[in-house]
């Protein structure tokens, strides 16, 4: 029987790692381990979906606590990229890696073993991943200093651009916070920008007070353009830690999640952490199918094609519903003529604020709807008076001329 601990991952001038609940390791069969991702793979109608795309080609970057780059299960897969929290930490302290080796498995995670029948599969098992280390475990000694530094406060925006600079295709995000920096902003403009797909974790306050009709916005998911994930239970229905706010466009599954841990261990998990890597692996199914199609057409491919849709089609527990990948890459097949981009001389640089460049100053015209109608009431009104007032003048003329006639008679 494994027993749960509960892990506080808060973050205060960092970022969290958007996980509620992580069970300690026990040991597992491939059949045990494999056999734990069957509903994942069903839900997401993973086995329809390889037939068309594996995610081959794609390098998926994984802003995190770092990747075990020799996990039996992502061996080959792994590029180790930059480590922003460099200093945090003692001399000589090995990195975790805990919470981006099980992050980076949901997403690319490959087998191993014969025909690769053992251990963890990915939503895309043949992309690549590069991991960026952007956040700390808890359990790491520079924990505390990386989250009171103020030279760690943009550390997930210089992450950002980092994975866009060494070609990433899509950013898995699997991280939150509650306030958002200016950096990060246009980090994410950036990123956008260069065609890069951001997925990111809505956050694990749903259950905690909440702010009048919503959860708590986390940050960088509230960001526009950034596919935010809500995390969905077993009946995929919103799991009562995922938050809900109008930020979030989709949900997958977050509860009872089977993942790869450092050391070729196992972990079960849940929280939109989870979630948001699922949801990164259709990106990159997408995304290596169609490598030329934009964010915006990425994320409407997501929520055009979602199933166990909300009563309305919408809600901001789950968005458009629960992410389907074979589904995902039927409507980006119908969108793949479409762009939505601009290119030449109509297109903006995105390491620039829109005011600035060549474009001169924007001309706004506000139609304040009520005063036209007032205006309109008016103008028939008087136009009504005018017409009423010629027909006074008209008769009296003609009363006139009749006066006139009968005297001359």
């Amino acid at each position: 029987m494994l027993k749960g601990r509960a892990r506080a991952l808060r973050r205060g001038a960092a970022a969290a790692a958007a996980v509620a609940l992580l069970w300690p390791p026990a040991p597992a069969s491939a059949d045990d381990v494999r056999g734990g991702q069957r509903a994942v793979i069903e839900t997401l109608a993973l086995t329809k979906a390889w037939r068309v795309s594996k995610g081959a080609g794609v390098t998926v970057a994984v802003l995190d606590s770092g990747v075990d780059p020799h996990h039996r299960d992502l061996a080959g897969s792994v590029r180790v990229g930059k480590d922003f929290t460099a200093g945090a930490n003692p001399p000589g302290t090995a990195p975790s890696r805990l919470h981006g080796t099980y992050m980076a498995s949901l997403i690319a995670g490959h087998g191993h073993g014969p025909d690769r029948k053992r251990g963890i599969i990915g939503v895309a098992p043949e992309a690549d991943v590069l991991s960026v280390r952007v956040i700390l475990e808890d359990e790491e000694p520079g924990f505390l200093t990386f989250n009171s530094a103020e030279r760690f406060e943009n550390v997930v925006a210089r992450g950002i651009r980092y994975a866009v600079d060494e070609g990433a295709d899509v950013i898995n995000l699997s991280i939150s916070k509650e306030l958002a920096t200016r950096e990060e902003r246009a980090a994410v403009r950036y990123a956008i920008g260069k065609g890069v797909v951001l997925v990111a974790a809505a956050g694990n306050d749903g259950d905690r007070k909440t702010h009048g009709d919503f959860a708590p916005y986390s940050y960088p998911a509230a960001f526009p353009g950034v596919v935010s994930v809500g995390a969905t239970d077993r009946r995929l229905r919103r799991a009562a830690f995922s938050n809900w706010n109008s930020s979030v466009l989709v949900a997958a599954p977050g509860v009872d999640i089977m993942g790869a841990g450092p050391g070729d261990e196992y972990w079960v998990g849940r929280g939109t952490s989870q979630a948001t890597a699922l949801v990164s692996g259709v990106a990159a199914l997408i995304k290596s199918k169609y490598p030329e199609m934009s964010p915006p057409l990425v994320a409407r491919a997501l929520a055009a094609s979602a199933k166990d849709l909300p009563p309305g089609g919408y809600d901001t527990g789950t968005g458009f519903g629960v992410v389907n990948a074979a589904r995902a890459l039927s409507e980006a097949s119908r969108l793949a003529g479409h762009t939505e981009v601009a290119k030449g001389e109509q297109a903006h640089d995105p390491a620039r604020p829109l005011a600035g460049g060549r474009s001169g100053p924007i001309d706004v015209v506000i139609r304040d709807e009520r005063r036209v109608t007032i205006y309109a009431a008016v103008a028939a009104g008087a136009a009504a008076g005018a017409l009423a007032s010629l027909a006074v003048i008209f008769i009296l003329v003609r009363r006139v001329r009749r006066g006139h006639m009968s005297q001359d008679a």
